[in-house]
């Protein structure tokens, strides 16, 4: 069986890709490994209508209603090979089966490659976080740190402040004057002395450690942690990459076409994102693969 599309990664641009050809009556499989970016936090907020959900329960929801229309399949699996066919696309997973499609949709995301800072790890999601906007509200106001590192850190550090009593960790960063003044008029403290390892009763956060010796009570951390792309497909394809502040992301169109004919991609690896974009990204990818069969059925064969 040749499915019309192929979707590698069942979370939100996945999910709402896959809902659009669905409703098409268009046949599709999704191929997803089980492990969300969001894995890590036990709730989503900024979500309209169901804000504080856990993300987890959104994506069962999801899926089950996904799974109701009868032209979805679902693999739970992991894609290890991609490769070009006469009529489309042949994708390999590590189960050993092979899936024949038309169009073939990376919804692979990204991972956050973390800094190597003791204490850090497990407390990601929890009171180590990647986004005010999604979590900074909950942590109550009081002391919060972003740490540097990173060349979206100064940006990041002047917004936290909304959030907090905020202390930007420079971690050997040189700030110029304007973005020093810029802090300072937004009443974030400037710390040049390097965090060396987080300390609390995991995943709690009590403090940082600083290599002079002092302690810095902190309720959260802030981290903006660089991307890396979630799959080898994307390269193995031979999509092309583009540099962001955030790290690589897939170059793609407007109607989310990468530089590859008949491979899309949508989701946290061709922006900036949270569930909302990554799920309003996944119904463009998959309203553009429906107009893209539409005018292949319809073309005429000389």
């Amino acid at each position: 069986m040749t499915f019309d599309a192929v979707i590698v990664g069942g979370s939100f641009a996945g999910l709402s890709a896959a809902m659009m050809l669905a409703r098409a009556r268009r046949s599709v499989l999704v191929i997803d490994s089980g492990l969300p970016r969001n894995r890590f936090s036990s709730h989503s907020h900024g979500v309209l209508g169901l804000d504080g959900i856990s993300g987890g329960d959104l994506l069962r929801q999801a899926k089950a209603q996904l799974l109701d229309y009868p032209s979805v399949r679902w693999a739970n699996d992991t894609a290890t090979d991609a490769q070009p066919t006469v009529d489309g696309f042949a994708v390999s997973t590590a189960a050993g089966d092979t899936w024949a499609a038309r169009k073939l949709l990376l919804a692979t995301g990204i991972r956050d490659v973390l800094p190597g800072l003791p204490g850090l790890a497990e407390r990601w999601g929890h009171s180590v976080l990647h986004c005010p906007y999604c979590h900074g509200y909950e942590v109550g106001g009081g002391a919060i740190g972003l740490l540097g590192g990173h060349p979206m850190s100064p940006i990041m550090a002047g917004l936290i402040a909304d959030w907090g009593q905020a202390t930007f960790f420079t971690q050997g960063m040189a700030l110029d004057d304007e973005q020093r003044g810029t802090l300072q008029r937004r009443g974030v403290q400037i710390e040049t002395e390097t965090v060396v390892a987080l300390e609390g009763d995991p995943p709690q956060l009590s403090g940082a450690l600083l290599a002079d010796g002092r302690h810095i009570d902190l309720r959260a951390l802030f981290v903006s942690a660089r991307q890396e792309m979630g799959s080898a497909l994307v390269e193995q394809l031979g999509c092309e990459l583009e540099e962001s502040p955030v790290g690589v992301l897939v170059r793609v169109d407007a109607q989310k076409q990468t530089t590859v004919p008949g491979v899309y991609a949508a989701g946290d690896a061709t922006l900036m994102g949270n569930i909302t974009l990554a799920s309003a990204e996944g119904v463009r990818a998959g309203v553009s693969m429906h107009h893209a069969l539409v005018a292949e059925d319809g073309a005429v064969v000389g």
